[in-house]
């Protein structure tokens, strides 16, 4: 609970002096004693519903985080185990944010919704709000944060992004600081472990054998076990991403091997090598660290006194270990069962008699040790991103593997833009890549296409507006965002090539048409239909590993893109275009595709593609990038003398009036329609 109300401390807002009370609240003073937190909180309610939103907030947050913390306050009361799932599903960001715009604290009153709305991706209400609160005159970008961003997450997400960037020296520090984080973060959640016996029992469920069955010592036994696997959950919990229900697997390994790395770019070889000897802790043969530390060694030359793993990191494996026999045993004798959350567990240290019986329960329950099938609105890093989003097919839908459709990531209005700039592009000749009119697969069709280098460049000389061009360059970065949150979360995805692309049907020129838009050809190989076999090789562009396809109309025949087996000839599955829709798959020879041929109309998209390999990144995107922010620059100097505008600000977010509470005295319900 302690952990749950402290990052409520950052919106404290004190009640304004004088302010009414409504009826049936408890009077505070500096000198009562101490109140549980579940009737701090049901008089908050009562506030919130009688209209009165600064003592609705200040009861909220001051009374419930800043006066009931610490020694002799309402640490020592027990909390309920509803209120503690309340603050899980983070239901006090949903009344904080009415109350706020209430009192005009829009800034806060935004951020407190998208708290919320992080955790509740399917609340439809809350989406609605957010929408209103974007129109807001004074509700900037920044202002949709979440404010239950553990610290080790938001600055691991800063080294990660910096890694990107290939600025490993600035990365370092704050490498370190994420791993820091990490451990400080485990230590918390250990010392949780240690409530009272009530405060756990419903969480360990699935722990068969470890009731309070028996006397005395069968008791003291069975708490012993169940603050052990608490304590061992604890690894998983601070490797699982805020609005996700699995962990990153290997966290504190993998943060080591960025570690390692990154001090070897920068010439720290002792440094180096003290972590990748952290890591030969957790895997003795791993090929790759062992690799990594003779080279560093051999860079190094004469052998250096003291130079080991790190301690903090010998003292959670030597503690971690110590832990897990304990559990094992408890298994052997005691019939108790445990779940090791870490892949690194030596085989060793499992009892023989108990090493047959995991094994098979491996078997019987493969999802074990398996990765888990993304489920983007749920699990997807920035939510604000997937407002309207929706996930309509999945691969099992699609009939294959790494494939996905989703609708809503781009409006009408936006298409309406991107739709101009092909347009303007095109009737300014800006055809790239392709010099003739013609389509490079069929005769029958026209064939255009603008890059967002070129697209940039058209802008910055008056040729195309340059909102098209700004949007391009956004659109193309929110579907790189989705698709490496879908399919590959932990390993970072850049876009190589991207491409507006529109293909248009030849009057006069479609009667008997038998050929298609695009051949069946798959994204990184060279489809051999024959075989069945997909050859990674030149002229395959070898090193994409993830491609898209957005849509931006319907109005036009044919053009459905489609899935076939290997032998180019059966299809799978079909797609058909529409605003805002996305499809997404792996570039392998898993997923052979095709267009059907375009017989009336015009059919454009924005294509695609992503890889793992830094060095193979559109630099096109990035000069792009530089030459926008330089003509808005320009822009801002000549404007910079004229008056902002002045446009009404929309309808605040909708209130459903319910009741304060009901004859059984359940608290007020807020915007549940899912």
């Amino acid at each position: 609970m302690l952990r749950l109300l402290r990052p409520l401390l950052l919106l404290l807002l004190l009640p304004p002096p004088g302010s009414p009370e409504p009826p049936g609240l408890a009077q505070l003073s500096p000198g009562a004693p101490p109140q549980a937190p579940d009737l701090l909180y049901a008089d908050g309610l009562r506030a919130y519903a009688a209209g009165a939103w600064a003592p609705a907030v200040a009861l909220l947050l001051t009374q419930c985080a800043a006066r009931r913390l610490g020694p002799g306050g309402a640490a020592r009361l027990r909390v309920v185990r509803a209120l503690r799932d309340a603050f899980r599903r983070r239901e006090p960001y949903n009344y904080l944010q009415r109350a706020y715009y209430q009192l005009r604290k829009l800034d806060l009153a935004a951020a407190a919704a998208h708290t919320f709305f992080v955790a509740n991706p399917m609340h439809l209400q809350m989406r609605e709000d957010m929408a209103k609160y974007r129109r807001m005159s004074g509700v900037q970008p920044q202002s949709f944060r979440d404010l239950e961003t553990p610290p080790h997450w938001a600055v691991y997400d800063t080294s990660l992004e910096l890694l990107e960037r290939q600025e490993a020296g600035l990365a370092l520090p704050r490498l370190e600081e994420a791993l820091q984080g990490s451990l400080a973060q485990m230590e918390s959640c250990r010392a949780d472990c240690e409530g009272p016996e009530e405060q756990q029992g419903a969480e360990e469920e699935d722990e068969e054998g470890v009731g309070s069955q028996g006397g005395l010592y069968e008791a003291i036994a069975g708490h012993w076990v169940r603050v052990l696997q608490c304590r061992q959950r604890c690894v998983e919990e601070t490797a699982t991403r805020p609005g996700r229900s699995f962990p990153v697997p290997d966290f504190l390994p993998s943060q080591l091997r960025r570690l390692h790395e990154a001090h070897a770019q920068v010439g720290n070889l002792s440094q180096a090598i003290e972590n990748v000897l952290s890591v030969l802790l957790f895997y003795p043969e791993d090929e790759a660290a062992k690799g990594a530390l003779n080279q560093y060694q051999a860079q190094l030359g004469e052998p250096r006194p003291g130079l080991g793993p790190r301690e903090d990191i010998q003292r959670f494996i030597l503690r971690s270990l110590g832990e897990k026999r304990q559990l094992y045993y408890a298994m052997e004798h005691l019939g108790t069962s445990f779940k090791d959350p870490d892949p690194w567990t030596p085989a060793a240290l499992i009892p023989e008699a108990l090493r047959e019986k995991l094994r098979e329960d491996q078997e019987k329950r493969p999802w074990d040790h398996e990765p888990p099938k993304p489920k983007p609105l749920t699990y997807w890093k920035d939510v604000l991103l997937l407002e309207g989003v929706t996930l309509t097919q999945d691969s099992r839908q699609l009939n294959g593997s790494e494939r996905a459709v989703l609708d809503g990531l781009l409006t009408p209005a936006e298409c309406g833009v991107l739709l101009q700039l092909a347009k303007d592009a095109a009737g300014a000749g800006a055809r790239s890549g392709y010099r003739g009119r013609r389509s490079p697969h069929t005769p029958h069709e026209r064939f255009e296409g603008l890059t967002v280098l070129k697209a940039a460049q058209l802008a910055r000389s008056g040729t195309v507006g340059s909102q098209g061009a700004k949007l391009l360059l956004e659109v193309s970065e929110r579907v790189r965002t989705l698709t490496q949150a879908y399919f590959s979360p932990e390993r970072p995805l850049h876009l190589s090539f991207t491409h507006l692309v529109c293909r248009s049907a030849i009057e006069g020129e479609q009667e008997q048409r038998m050929d298609l838009s695009h051949p069946v050809h798959a994204d990184n190989c060279v489809l051999d239909p024959d075989t069945g076999e997909c050859w990674r090789e030149p002229p395959a562009y070898t090193y994409r590993d993830y491609s898209g396809l957005l849509y931006l109309n319907d109005d036009f025949q044919g053009g459905d893109l489609f899935f076939t087996e290997p032998n180019a000839l059966t299809v799978t599955a079909r797609v058909r275009p529409r605003c805002g829709r996305l499809v997404a798959f792996s570039s392998g020879g898993e997923n052979p595709h095709g267009v059907w041929a375009v017989t009336r109309g015009r059919r454009c998209a924005l294509a695609l593609w992503h890889t793992w390999a830094p060095e193979h990144r559109e630099q096109e995107w990035l000069e792009a990038k530089e030459l926008l922010q330089e003509s808005e620059e320009e822009e801002e100097e000549k404007e910079e003398e004229e008056m902002p505008s002045k446009d009404p600000s929309p309808e605040p977010p909708s209130r459903r009036h319910q009741g304060v509470r009901d004859k059984a005295g359940k608290p007020p319900r807020v915007r549940e329609e899912l």
